[in-house]
């Protein structure tokens, strides 16, 4: 059978006044761009739509959760200290807006290189094969006695090596969110994978005390979880497994143990959205009365803006 072209002259149309729209000049546009405007104008400006909104809405969850005295709580990956904005988190928390601190272990060690010589990051590739990566000796050195230190007192792997930081008055200590924690006197935990991080290859390393450093630090990072419900935001900003994995049981004991967490709001900011942060901190965690939301960016780009923005609406 031979199939001809379809005749169109059969089709129904409608008017364009009876269709509904997605997108609107009142509603969803930009705003209009100055010279010299406000940041928190430019935000404001932003198109209300998919990204737009979205970070709006994590500019007010933030202000809202601080004003009525709610927790705000970061979890980062190693690559958000090598971007090198240890002072823009650290203005943060100076402010009274980040509440608590954790991290993964590249983090930690990142922050400390900083902190002692104001440089880190080696090139693996550059030393991989000649035996040398991750051998510095007075990164697993110090890092690993401040531990074995910090032990007997009971604390755990964050607070003992921002302790160490101060005591030992690193030459670029202000540049140390451990450092500025411990000072501020706010939770701040390091989650270390055992054989992840280079301080695990050096002879002072013992497995026991990074198993119980570390440790201590999920129970104190699970206590601030706890307290997440009723306005509290989680922010995690460039940690692909490790922060989403630890977040998602400590929100789990905290809701076995009766704290029911619920009405708070999280963000994955990440230059790509994984797997783990979609799952584990925007989707699931909220599936009940909370929200969850995605910033793709670099965070070179995006944090800096979201701390302005943010501290712009709280003067």
């Amino acid at each position: 059978m031979k199939i001809q072209p379809i005749d169109l002259s059969g089709v129904k149309t409608y008017p364009i006044a009876e269709r509904r729209n997605k997108v609107s000049i009142a509603r969803d546009f930009a705003g209009d761009i100055t010279a010299g405007m406000s940041v928190a104008s430019l935000v404001a400006a932003l198109p209300h739509q998919l990204g737009g909104e979205s970070f709006k809405a994590v500019v007010e969850t933030v202000v809202s959760a601080r004003e009525k005295g709610r927790p705000v709580v970061i979890a980062i990956g190693g690559h958000v200290v090598k971007c090198g904005l240890q002072p823009v988190l650290k203005r943060l928390i100076e402010a009274d807006v980040i509440t608590a601190v954790a991290m993964n272990g590249s983090a930690s060690i990142h922050d400390y290189e900083i902190s002692l010589i104001g440089e880190t990051s080696e090139d693996v590739g550059a030393v991989l094969h000649c035996g040398t990566f991750g051998m510095a000796e007075e990164t697993g050195r110090d890092i690993n006695r401040a531990l074995k230190a910090g032990l007997p007192e009971g604390l755990g792997y964050g607070r003992a090596l921002g302790r160490f930081i101060v005591d030992n008055d690193n030459p670029h200590r202000e540049f140390s969110l451990l450092a500025c924690c411990h000072e501020k006197g706010i939770p701040a935990t390091v989650h270390a994978a055992v054989g992840t991080d280079i301080i695990h290859q050096h002879p002072d390393c013992d497995g026991a005390v990074l198993g119980e450093a570390t440790f201590t630090d999920f129970r104190l990072f699970t206590a601030v979880v706890a307290t997440l419900g009723n306005g509290g935001v989680f922010l995690n900003i460039g940690s692909a497994v490790i922060m989403p994995e630890v977040f998602l049981k400590a929100l789990s004991i905290a809701q076995n143990m009766g704290h029911h967490v619920d009405h708070f709001t999280t963000a994955n900011f990440d230059m790509t959205q994984h797997y783990r942060p979609l799952q584990n901190v925007v989707k699931r965690p909220t599936a009940g009365d909370s929200r969850g939301l995605t910033i793709t960016g670099h965070h070179e780009i995006m944090i800096p803006l979201l701390a302005a923005a943010i501290l712009d609406r709280l003067r």
